[in-house]
């Protein structure tokens, strides 16, 4: 607890705001009840302001202002991104309270989490959009980051409790500009990145914008390293007054070697060196992701508009590599550190295709103000996945010997095992109402309908046998808020929501997954004060999940799509936001968030224990101070620091199971100091962090087979030219 005070003070001291972008106009809006009307305009150079923070979430699909809206939200702006050299969504999340990576498998993907529950992609958004997170995300196209928490299964239908996570790239520009940048730093990383926008044609009713960067590094790791490729070409045009269609286009190619980090014996890390690898060098793990969402928008008038989206998606990845320590019947790290590795391999594909309807729009009955939002979508997955045979008794090496490569094996051929398809068909219609009784009360109600279905059939090239299921799902999913704003400083909030999770899979006996329904409560107070100079957030919430499934351990199962029901779990919590700019100059943001989430039912799991990966407690706070005068302008430093805490990964313990002996592995808690520094002249800006300062050893854990040691002491500088 002597850090979570540590980081709590460090928070209050440092009372951070992030969130200051405001645009410059070059055409006629204007803002009538709550609604924005655009005729033709031009962005301009981004200046920010603490007025962003009032802006409604792209992702909450309607007009409603934060403070209206009785559900926690947050926003991580351009600056933010590009003032603390942000790469990864490890380092996005260090502003992002409550929200946080609960395990790293592979090296290859970042997991992350939210109030006791993990944002899969089903939770992950791009442009409005679900996005592939279990790949390596390029960072260097978004123009934001925005989190909406708590329950938004009414907007989107299936998603897991604790949040959304939306990423918002960089649109068009109508006026000519860009910026070139190289940058550099640790394990031999280098990274150009060019950003390059113009209007088009006479009538600059058209515009376009071009992200592009390439990354190629090594790692803190021995024989570890990366390659990467982004490019993000966008164009907008403004078809009438009233009307204006955005097309973007999202590409990432990916490739790095899987690493499953350090070993454990007998449920307890050994220590060894940070940066020794127990893998194999030509393990691969290759990935791609391609979206292209087409956004129409006409406003039928000063109160009302249509929003029509058609996306596509399409992601491939391929593993090939050791097996994970402590995996598979002869993968058991010995106390003499002998370790017999078995190999694996594994292919997926995945085609998406969504559409959504919205129709957005103010207006009054007698007194009672109205700010309505009423739409459709259709979505469809087709999911292919091809597991091979794995190879036992590849070699076998000693976690405490340094690795040596030359003695490797062939690289050996293995043969296909299982075909798994997996389509997934959803539709859904909702409506969801502001209502403004008076000044001081308000309600926010809506209803969704959903309907899913979900079929798998598991091809086994064995003996050609395949194994069917299928599942139609429907429901309703209601959410209803009370708000309470004694002024326009302060409001006071209080939700409940009731949605169903889809599980995919079977249990131990072929039959389909029932799905979860899920009731989330959330009460809290935003507020406005100092003349907007400090912004206080509190929001307190439960989640509760009926039938928590996990993959079955029954019979030495090793596919993730056989599950077992779990029982009930209950999640709690507390989150603190606090957002400020209390002089000209210095941006500040801190928070700090508690949760507790566990088993309630003394059935697969003791009752009362916790989900694995999550710390009860995190905290986080940062500071930029920008110098607009005197002989250090120009110059701005930063602050960058996070507490998590502490939490268990390993194997929960079984009921059901005589003399089970999988065990529960602590993991300590840790602070993370970054700091930065930059220079801007003219068009012309260097940026250096240093990361890690004070060299913190700790671990991303998930059971007790990927050890991932976080990343030591490293600096990166980034030479950026504005043109």
């Amino acid at each position: 607890m002597r850090k979570v005070y540590l980081t709590i003070g460090i928070s209050l001291l440092s009372l951070s705001f992030y969130g200051q972008d405001s645009y410059k106009y070059d055409g006629d809006i204007t803002l009538e009840n709550d609604t924005v009307k655009i005729k033709k305009y031009s962005l301009q150079e981004v200046v920010l302001t603490s007025k962003n923070i009032e802006n409604p979430v792209s992702i909450g699909k309607s007009s409603i202002k934060p403070m209206d809206l009785p559900q926690a939200t947050a926003v991580i702006t351009n600056e933010t991104l590009e003032k603390q050299q942000v790469n990864s969504i490890t380092d996005i999340l260090k502003n992002a309270n409550g929200v946080y990576i609960m395990g790293t498998t592979g090296g290859y993907q970042e997991e992350i989490a939210s109030r006791g529950f993990s944002l899969s992609s089903s939770n992950t958004f791009k442009n409005g959009i679900r996005y592939f997170n279990g790949m390596s995300i390029e960072t260097s196209g978004l123009e934001r980051v925005e989190f909406l928490k708590g329950s938004a299964a009414m907007l989107f239908g299936n998603v897991s409790p604790g949040g959304i996570l939306n990423l918002v790239t960089k649109k068009p520009k109508y006026n000519f500009g860009g910026e070139v940048g190289f940058n550099f730093g640790s394990f031999n990383t280098i990274k150009p990145t060019i950003d390059v926008y113009n209007s088009i044609g006479k009538n600059k009713n058209a515009a376009f914008r071009i992200n592009a960067s390439y990354e190629k590094a090594d790692s803190f790791r021995n024989y570890v390293e990366s390659e990467r490729f982004y490019i993000n070409p966008s164009f907008e045009v403004q078809l009438s007054d009233n009307t204006k269609l955005l097309v973007e286009t999202d590409f990432t190619k990916d490739s790095r070697t899987p690493d499953f980090g350090a070993g454990i014996i007998d449920y307890e890390i050994v220590e060894i060196p940070r940066n020794r690898f127990l893998g194999v060098t030509w393990g691969k793990y290759d990935s791609q992701q391609f979206s292209n969402t087409i956004t129409l928008t006409h406003y039928l008038n000063n109160n009302w508009n249509i929003n029509f989206v058609n996306g596509i998606r399409y992601y491939d990845t391929e593993l090939f590599s050791n097996m994970r320590p402590n995996s598979g019947s002869n993968g058991t790290v010995q106390a003499n550190g002998d370790w017999n590795r078995s190999i694996q391999r594994v292919k997926a594909k995945d085609n998406y295709f969504t559409q959504q309807l919205d129709l957005k729009g103010v207006f009054s009955t007698g007194k009672v103000e109205h700010n309505i939002l009423v739409g459709a979508d259709v979505e469809n997955f087709k999911t292919n996945t091809t597991s091979f045979n794995s190879m036992s008794n590849y070699d076998t090496i000693n976690i405490f010997e340094d690795y040596n490569p030359t003695i490797e094996a062939a690289i050996p051929v293995l043969t296909e095992n299982t075909l798994t398809e997996a389509p997934i068909s959803r539709f859904g219609v909702y409506a969801q109402d502001l209502i403004k009784f008076t000044e001081k009360i308000k309600v926010l109600a809506g209803i969704r309908y959903s309907y899913q279905d979900t079929r798998s059939d598991v091809l086994k090239y064995s003996d050609g046998n395949s194994t069917q299921t299928k599942n139609n799902d429907e429901a309703f999913s209601p959410r209803v808020g009370l708000i309470y704003q004694p002024s326009k400083n302060h409001s006071i909030f209080a939700t409940y929501s009731n949605s169903f999770d889809i599980n995919i899979g079977q249990d131990d006996a072929g039959n389909a997954l029932k799905p979860s329904i899920v009731d989330q409560y959330e009460v809290g107070i935003k507020n406005k004060l100092f003349t907007d100079k400090l912004y206080l957030n509190v929001t307190a919430y439960q989640i509760s999940n009926d039938k928590f499934y996990q993959q079955s351990l029954a019979n030495g199962n090793s596919y993730s799509y056989i599950k077992v029901l779990t029982g009930e779990v209950r999640s709690q919590g507390v989150e603190i936001d606090i957002q400020a700019n209390p002089v000209k100059g210095l941006t500040m943001l801190a928070g700090y968030s508690f949760n507790e989430t566990k088993f309630l039912d003394e059935g697969y799991y003791v009752a009362g224990s916790l989900l694995r990966y999550n710390p009860k407690n995190t905290a986080n706070a940062s500071a930029n101070y920008t110098f607009e005068g005197g002989k250090f302008k120009g110059f701005n430093i930063g602050l960058i620091s996070t507490y998590f805490g502490e939490r268990y990964a390993g194997r929960s313990t079984r009921t059901q199971v005589n003399n089970d002996n999988r065990q529960l592995i602590y993991l300590e808690d840790f602070i993370q100091l970054d700091a930065t520094l930059g220079y801007t002249y003219k068009q012309f800006r260097i940026s250096t962090k240093l990361s890690n300062v004070f060299n913190e050893l700790n671990y991303n854990v998930h059971d007790d087979n990927s050890v991932n040691p976080i990343a030591p002491r490293n600096y990166s500088v980034a030479l950026n030219y504005k043109f």
